[in-house]
This record gives structure tokens, sequence and C-alpha cells, in this order.
């Protein structure tokens, strides 16, 4: 019997995940929501098959779904998921978990008593170059360096999308939860203290956000990390896909020469690129020289975000049906999300926060 999904939000990510249902054994799409245009676009695109609803809750109501994929803007999440939890149905939920932390517990509180299934869309978490990554992060020795930013010189829809984003959440905090999370997974250590800074380069987001932003986390361990967030068409596209980490017996960095080139900062197809990983040995000999070479590590499987996108639906479907324990996932996502909010108050008080 397959499973019926009800896919709200139906933007880039939305669709996405709708298009993995769509070609998926054992799913069905029950039905498409948005508030706008982009469902019949989508629809158009599938085939032209599912029914379309403009309100959520009367999808819900109608459609009766086993599950509920959430695609929608950040600061609707949190109230989505529970409509959905408590209507007894399992959830896929686009990061952030929610627009606060209070809120993404309430998500997370919700799922453990409707006993349902509960997955974040950590799409790095499915990519098998960043999984490396952080499985080579762990032979470098403590404590580790990490560097990384995504900054997106955003224009057209993608500035559009942006602008919608910075209504309730800041570039840190909406796509710094993906790098804190992966930061956690190379450190395996408790974070202690964040500090953060912030600009708002615009007059075309609300007053108290800001459009540029950096952190550091320090760790318990001693490992420290940074993360730098750029929205906008004032971003500068110079160095802005670093993903490194440095360790006392080296370094490990994606090498992206084609998704980190000009013009592709803001294609969602190249944020989850790697194309290649060079592992630097620091070990010299007795005259100061390196042992070993740098090793190319050029990983044949590279999915594309469509297929990164099926991958996290096929976990989803791979949860339901075999009872995955998920609550480190969503543990995880709490945690990566409190961090993040950490951070976005260290911006807008200018001061260290101790976690």
């Amino acid at each position: 019997m397959s499973l019926r999904v009800l896919v709200v939000g139906c933007g880039n990510m939305g669709a996405s995940h709708a298009q993995a249902y769509h070609t998926l054994e054992g799913v069905e799409i029950c039905g498409l929501v948005s508030s706008g245009k982009s469902k019949e676009v989508l629809n158009a695109k599938l085939g032209g098959g599912y029914t379309l609803y403009n309100d959520y809750e009367e999808a819900l109501k109608q459609t009766k779904p086993d599950a509920v994929c959430i695609s929608t803007y950040p600061d609707t999440h949190e109230r989505f998921a529970i409509l959905a939890l408590e209507q007894g149905c399992h959830v896929f939920i686009e990061k952030p978990l929610a627009d606060t932390v209070e809120g993404a517990e309430r998500v997370a509180a919700a799922a453990r008593k409707a006993k349902k299934k509960l997955v974040v869309g950590y799409i790095l978490r499915h990519h098998p170059s960043w999984e490396r990554f952080v499985q080579l992060a762990h032979e470098l020795g403590k404590p580790l360096v990490m560097r990384m930013n995504l900054n997106q010189q955003s224009h057209g829809n993608m500035w559009t999308v942006h602008r919608n984003l910075m209504e309730s959440l800041s570039p840190i905090v909406d796509c710094g939860v993906h790098y804190i999370d992966v930061m956690c997974q190379m450190t395996r250590s408790k974070p202690v203290q964040v500090s953060a800074i912030g600009a708002r380069l615009t007059e075309e987001i609300p007053a108290g956000n800001y459009n540029y932003g950096q952190l550091q986390i320090r760790f318990e361990d001693g490992s420290v990390g940074w993360y730098e967030a750029g929205w906008g068409p004032m971003m500068s596209e110079t160095a802005f896909f670093v993903k490194d980490v440095i360790g006392p017996k080296g370094c490990v960095s994606i090498v992206a020469k084609e998704a980190g080139g000009t013009g592709k900062s803001d294609s969602v197809e190249s944020h989850t690129k790697t194309e290649s990983l060079r592992f630097h040995h620091a070990a010299l000999d007795k005259n100061d020289q390196f042992v070993k070479p740098d090793d190319w590590i050029n990983l044949k499987d590279e999915p594309d975000h469509q297929e990164l996108c099926n991958r996290e639906q096929r976990y989803f479907l791979k949860a339901i049906h075999e009872n995955i324990d998920l609550t480190d996932h969503v543990q995880d996502a709490v945690n990566s999300l409190r961090i993040a909010f950490a951070c976005d108050e260290s911006v807008r008080t200018g001061k260290v926060v101790m976690l």
C-alpha cells in the first residue's frame, strides 16, 4: 500500500521533494499546497495529475495523508508540523525545524507524543562526499580549525526568495544550521561559546535584520570554527565557497572548481557540489620537507541536487517502514538551531554568548 504524502510549499526545495515522491515506488502524492502559483507550475512539470490546494489546513482535512512534506518559509514550520503530527502524520520538514529554539523543541515534543517520524532536511548528511569530508576530519587529530562559508550573489527570483526568508531569519541561521551541524559531526565535542558579527547592506530587508553575517564557535576540546553567509546582489563572488578543516596532522578541503566559479553563488545546484577532496598531510622529514604528497579524492558517486533530494526521501521512507529511532537526528537539529540562534543573539547584542 502506497504512503500518501501531502506536499506543502512548491518552490525550490518543495518542487525537488515532490519530484522525488513522483518517481519513488511506494509513494503517492495526495495533494500540492501553496499560497501562490508555484503549485500550478509544479503540477504541470509533473504531468498535471495532482489535486491543488491554497489552504494547508483544508488540504490536511480533505486528503488525510500518511505523511506531510513541509518546504514553506520558516515562520510557518512550527505550526504546520504540529498540525500534521497531531493528525497522525509523519513529517519531513526543510531546515530550520522552526524559527525559534522553543518552537523547534515543541515540534520535537509533538513528534514524540504522536509517535511519528520527524525528519529534518539536512541535505549534506546524504551526500557521500560530505560524509567522507567529515570522516577524514576525524583523522586530523585535535583540536580542529573549521573554515566554511556560502555567500550568494543573488538576483532575480533568488533575491526574492532571500528577501522573503529574511522577514523571519538571518542567513547565518537559515544556512548556518547545515554547517554548524557539520562542525559538530567533525569535532564530536560540545560547543561552549559563540560570537558573531553582521551587517545590513540593503534597505530592502526589515530594519532589525542583516543580510551578511559571520559566526565563530569554540568547542570544549579546543576546536574552533567559523562560518560566513551573505545574501544579495551586492555580495562578492571572490572566495564565496570555502570548505576547509585543519588539524595537527594536516587538512582536508573541498575543491569545487566548477561549482565555485563565477556566476554559481546563487545556484542551488552548486551549493552541495564537492567535485574533489584534497587531503594534505602535515608530516615532515628531517629536512622539514613534506613526507607525502597531497591526496586528491575524486568520488565517483557525486549526486546532483535532485538525486540528493531523492536520497533524503528514501531515508524518510526507510525511517517510517523500518521504524528507525530518530531521537539523535531530531536532537541534532534542535541543537544546531540553538547554536545558530545564539550566534544571532551575539550579532544583535555585540556580546560573546556562552552555551
